[in-house]
């Protein structure tokens, strides 16, 4: 088991936690970050672009002059690629480009991330990250005293809505509950931030088995 300090919003060491080394100190796949990245941003395309080809632009079919004897080039339809106000040639059609790496994949790189930062001591875990109103100052406060870096992602439970009301409008800043943390967020985040019981919610996550 890897065993983490547990500290208070003051940064003063509380306790210790224990999660599994599958999880938390486990080998660091650096390749399958490229392979899960890769494949949430293709998720995110819109896939929206299109353009006409020449059957789909207005203009008439009538052959523009005879076939032979002019002494120009042969000339069917004036809607043709070649003409200004023509079609395009093999235009991009609306697609998804969305696709799924299998299961093991997208666990494997959750695993190499969280294990990265925990080796790279830009982990960190609070016994709780209770706030007494919402308001985003305190946020910056709390995380000045943990002595974060420059952008921190804090997970906590969902229904901690003081939290993340407060740091919604941080720029450096997000927030994120267990079931939505991803690779993609943990890569662009400089310190994590986990409270005691996301740290476990996101252990049993990556430790549960496929159905």
């Amino acid at each position: 088991m890897a065993t983490i300090d547990v500290f208070n919003l003051k940064r003063e060491k509380v306790g210790t936690l224990d999660l599994a080394d599958e999880v938390f100190a486990a080998e660091v796949k650096e390749h399958l970050f490229y392979e899960v990245v890769k494949a949430q941003l293709a998720s995110k395309r819109q896939g929206t672009a299109a353009a006409k080809n020449r059957s789909a632009v207005s203009g008439s079919t009538k052959k523009l002059y005879k076939q032979k004897g002019t002494g120009r080039a042969r000339h069917g339809s004036i809607r043709a690629p070649v003409f200004v106000g023509g079609g395009q040639a093999h235009p991009p059609r609306p697609r998804d480009w969305s696709y799924r790496p299998p299961r093991q994949v997208r666990i494997g790189a959750l695993r190499s991330a969280l294990s990265k930062f925990q080796k790279e001591g830009r982990l960190v875990v609070v016994d709780a990250f209770e706030l007494s109103e919402i308001k985003t100052k305190s946020v910056l406060a709390a995380l000045t005293a943990l002595k974060t870096q420059k952008s921190t992602l804090v997970v906590d439970v969902a229904d901690n809505e003081k939290l993340r009301l407060s740091i919604r409008n941080c720029e450096d800043h997000q927030f994120l509950p267990p079931e939505g943390v991803n690779v993609y967020d943990l890569l662009r985040h400089d310190t994590l931030v986990l409270s005691k019981d996301a740290a476990k919610k996101l252990e049993a996550r990556c430790l549960e088995k496929a159905k």
